[in-house]
């Protein structure tokens, strides 16, 4: 092959390595670097003669050197490239992101591969590091991932109150059943409805029956912790699994309820609603043989407080069986 052609494709080659839009590095053993293309310029703000027999971790003090050494040094004794991807490790090193999309992303996301070079007489003095700005892809994923979650909780939700709907709560109440079953855990359940919430629909319309519904799903929220299971069960019925909790504490829980909602005022056109709700509160008990029995017993304890004037809390005796 004539000298002249050699020369030639070199000369192309080096024109393809400073313009593709991806960082080629290249260092020796001692990971001293010999080339830096035009993209590593741009986005280090290093001119490649500034980068030039500078050590790698020098300039890129964010690099972990051991994990990063140890993937060079295995992918050289193996003759084999070695891969980094963004979702393993968002990046290798710190470059500011210039994408369209830069306001969902303020540092660049990274695939990297490296590459042992292997000179004329066989042995790999250098490595080559090709750095891919994978922001777009990232950032897109990431999106779709959020939109995804966001959905998934959309549908585990009631769309009215924000809390758990019905077919989902149950499914915790089956999941808690079950841990109760296997660690005798203490579980209690507390089921309530609004009083007289028909006649609110009637007087003041169904939008203000709507509001009264938001503002007591509102404060069951605030009341509830976050280890508890708040839903609607069905129209203006609501429930709250309280798991690791006593009748005595399921109790308490119910009355703080009871008094908060008490408190309330819905203003509907100048005019401010009052209302209550009544409650049954029940515990898991060793008699029990599925999770349907809690509800029950919940609904019996609740039935009773309305039988006895409402705006109270009873708690399930078996004497109510």
């Amino acid at each position: 092959m004539p000298a002249s052609f050699d020369i030639n494709e070199l000369h192309w080659l080096l024109d393809i390595v400073q313009s593709i839009d991806v960082g080629v590095v290249v260092f020796d053993r001692e990971y001293k670097i010999e080339v830096w293309n035009s993209f590593m310029e741009n986005h280090s703000g290093l001119s490649a003669t500034e980068a030039s027999r500078q050590s790698l971790f020098r300039l890129f003090p964010e690099i972990d050197e051991s994990w990063f050494t140890h993937k060079v040094e295995t992918a050289v004794m193996l003759g084999t490239r070695a891969f980094t991807i963004w979702e393993q490790r968002p990046n290798l090193v710190r470059f500011k992101s210039y994408q369209p999309i830069t306001g969902l992303a303020d540092e660049m996301y990274q695939n990297v591969t490296i590459l042992p070079l292997r000179s004329t007489n066989g042995d790999t003095d250098h490595v080559c590091l090709i750095i891919y700005d994978v922001t777009g892809v990232a950032v897109n994923k990431r999106q779709l991932e959020s939109a995804n979650a966001q959905l998934q909780e959309l549908a585990l939700r009631d769309g009215l109150t924000g809390l758990l709907n019905r077919r989902h709560w149950e499914h915790c109440l089956e999941r808690e059943f079950a841990r109760h079953m296997r660690y005798e855990t203490s579980t209690s359940l507390v089921m309530f409805d609004i009083d007289h919430f028909k006649l609110v629909n009637d007087t003041h319309g169904h939008q203000a029956g709507d509001e009264v519904i938001r503002e007591v799903a509102r404060v069951t929220r605030q009341l509830a912790r976050g280890t508890d299971f708040a839903g609607r069960y069905g129209g203006e019925e609501f429930v709250v699994l309280l798991p690791d909790t006593d009748l005595a504490g399921a109790k308490q829980f119910a009355e703080r309820l009871r008094q908060s909602i008490e408190r309330l005022r819905v203003d509907q056109g100048g005019q401010l609603l009052e209302f209550t709700v009544s409650l049954g509160v029940a515990c898991i008990d060793s008699k029990m043989t599925e999770h349907a029995m809690l509800v029950e017993h919940a609904d019996k304890a609740l039935y009773e407080s309305k039988e006895n004037g409402r705006n109270r809390t009873t708690v399930y005796s078996s004497k109510q069986t």
